[in-house]
């Protein structure tokens, strides 16, 4: 599906978003800096919106602050999580330009996200550089950050006239409320595309069950909680049940499960053979077992406090095996 715009065709596969409402869109929290067309190539600060047709970028007017950065960083990090445990990665890209090109293939209109998230990086049109509209595909979310402004008011509505599936929208629980704008307070609101525009969901499409409320906990938690851990969790394996992968399709954390498992296969080893031999076979034991990680071997140990009529003669097998093999 294609979408006419002030700044020409945008491609849109599936969704019919609606033109930003008139008015001209509001930056609540920014104050106007002219940057020229030669000069935004080159320009390497921050700010929420640039338009090409008055040369004018609206940057945010408080300094930045670590309340406006945290959530963004940990989206990336939650993300890292949630991609272990259904064993595929998932891709942020931080705050990089979101790119609208005019018929002429000049630069038309520039946003910022907070967080940019894709879910499934080896199968789509990622960016370079930056995400051009009609060349890359959109990220499957988008995280602004309302510390001290306001996107309801001005980049929603071009985030949905440009086709972006999901947006989620962070007000913090720290930092200084006199300085937000009128109306907004602690929580997060997810924002999806659906036929019409944008509606308000409890839940997200994109990261099945995370719900608003949870997500708003585990970007604004101080350290990560056991809570968020286990909903981290459910996320995980959801998205991988849906896409047929586990965490033993996640290297690292194939490996970690795997020496959870051989430790826990040691430490019954050990009390197997105290039992048979007694504690000084015991202890002797716990130290060779450290050298072996194969299945395999821990099944012979296993075997040989079964045949072997001694402690010594125990040992002396456990001392041959090769803990390469």
């Amino acid at each position: 599906m294609q979408i006419d715009t002030d700044a020409g065709t945008v491609e849109c596969p599936s969704k019919s978003p609606r033109q930003p409402a008139s008015p001209a869109p509001e930056f609540p929290g920014c104050r106007p800096v002219t940057i020229t067309r030669e000069d935004i190539a080159a320009w390497e600060g921050r700010f929420e919106y640039w338009d090409g047709d008055t040369e004018t970028a609206w940057v945010v007017s408080e300094p930045t602050s670590a309340t406006h950065e945290q959530p963004g960083a940990r989206l990336a990090g939650l993300s890292h999580v949630i991609a272990g445990v259904r064993g595929a990665p998932i891709e942020c890209y931080g705050t990089m330009d979101l790119l609208l090109r005019d018929k002429r293939g000049e630069k038309r209109r520039i946003m910022q996200a907070d967080q940019s998230v894709y879910l499934h990086p080896w199968r789509v049109r990622l960016p370079t550089d930056a995400m051009e509209i009609g060349r890359h595909d959109r990220p499957d979310v988008v995280l602004e950050v309302d510390h001290t402004t306001d996107v309801r008011r001005g980049k929603l509505g071009l985030y949905e006239s440009w086709g972006f599936p999901e947006v989620w929208v962070d007000v913090p629980e720290a930092g200084y409320a006199v300085r937000r704008p009128a109306g907004l307070s602690p929580g997060l609101t997810i924002h999806r595309l659906e036929r019409g525009g944008y509606v308000t969901a409890a839940h997200s499409r994109a990261f099945p069950g995370w719900s608003a409320a949870e997500i708003h906990t585990a970007l604004n938690e101080e350290m990560l909680s056991e809570e968020t851990s286990r909903v981290l969790r459910r996320v995980g394996r959801a998205l991988g049940t849906r896409e047929g992968t586990s965490p033993d399709d996640t290297p690292w954390l194939r490996m970690e499960r795997r020496e959870s498992r051989a430790e826990g296969e040691r430490a019954l080893l050990v009390r197997q053979a105290e039992r048979r031999f007694g504690a000084g076979t015991a202890e002797r034991l716990s130290t060779l077992l450290l050298r072996i990680e194969g299945p395999d071997q821990l099944a012979e140990v296993s075997d040989w406090i079964v045949d072997c009529a001694t402690g010594a003669a125990f040992l002396d097998r456990v001392e041959t095996l090769d803990s390469h093999s």
